[in-house]
């Protein structure tokens, strides 16, 4: 099976990685030649991290590197393909515009994969000329190492769409969970509400960023806060699937905490932008608070 994956960045070369590791043949696509060599040097390392855990060889590197073949152009990286998954940013209008173009590229067996968070699979695959052969599959962070994928059934995906794209999940040793498709799908509809509500916490001086993320880490046996989280997953891509939520549901209960607002604004998206809840400096795996929030 030929897979191509649309977009290079966190997710992208997690699910490039993944699959080239199991000794598919992918395609890994993006406008950006530079954004392409970032992901191919972030794989590279990646492996070499599994290698001192003494989880892979250099043989094994070297062959999934060698299962990798990057695009500028969708037509070349998209035509042949068996399976295109769509990694690219959280954002609706672009995701349609690419399912569109993938429509027309790719032959009529080929299933169509989106891996967002939150969007309406349903809303993706009427783009399409066929939406039966259009399924979501949202995997987690990193992608090499999480265990999950959420397979998103839109209103017009075949069973056998479904049954194949859950088989392959269990071929890359993940934990496939179906799921039919509503605003957040499980995974967001249930964590964005929590992350939203640790950041009003702050937001309202309820106690600060380590005391909040100290109260889930000990109190609920979370491995890793929920402000730390956010800025794991990036404070706009948080605002993004609360809007989706907010705007699906049509319910207060989902309306971004201002405060998350106000830092996406201003550029504080958390690790990737070296400053959130958190300040980060490469190479240190202390957690600083950021200034703003120290009293």
């Amino acid at each position: 099976m030929k897979i191509t994956v649309i977009g290079s960045g966190t997710m992208g070369n997690g699910i490039a990685h993944t699959f080239a590791q199991n000794g598919f043949e992918v395609a890994l696509v993006d406008i950006n030649s530079e954004a392409l060599e970032r992901a191919i040097n972030t794989i590279s390392n990646n492996l070499d991290k599994q290698i001192k855990k003494g989880t892979i060889t250099e043989q094994i590197k070297a062959a999934t590197l060698n299962h990798i073949k990057t695009y500028t152009d969708v037509q070349r990286g998209a035509a042949n393909a068996d399976l295109v998954i769509e990694a690219a940013t959280e954002n609706r209008e672009i995701k349609l515009n690419i399912f569109k173009q993938l429509s027309n590229i790719c032959g009529p067996n080929a299933i169509l994969a989106s891996n967002t968070s939150s969007i309406s699979i349903t809303e993706i695959a009427a783009v399409t000329k066929h939406p039966e052969k259009v399924i979501g599959m949202h995997f987690m962070n990193p992608v090499p190492l999480m265990k999950l994928v959420e397979v998103i059934k839109g209103e017009a995906t075949s069973n056998e769409v479904t049954r194949t794209v859950m088989e392959l999940s269990r071929q890359l040793d993940k934990v496939p969970v179906e799921v039919n498709d509503a605003p957040g799908f499980v995974a967001n509809r249930i964590l964005m509400p929590m992350i939203n509500e640790a950041i009003y916490t702050l937001y309202e001086k309820v106690s600060g960023v380590e005391e909040i993320d100290t109260v889930m880490k000990l109190g609920m046996a979370h491995p890793m806060g929920p402000l730390q989280l956010a800025d794991f997953i990036g404070l706009d891509v948080c605002l993004a699937i609360l809007n989706v939520l907010y705007t699906g549901f049509n319910n207060k209960k989902y309306a971004p905490c201002p405060l998350l607002v106000n830092m996406v604004n201003e550029g504080s998206l958390g690790i990737k932008a070296g400053i959130g809840f958190y300040k980060y400096s490469p190479g240190s795996k202390e957690l600083v608070v950021a200034d703003r929030f120290r009293f």
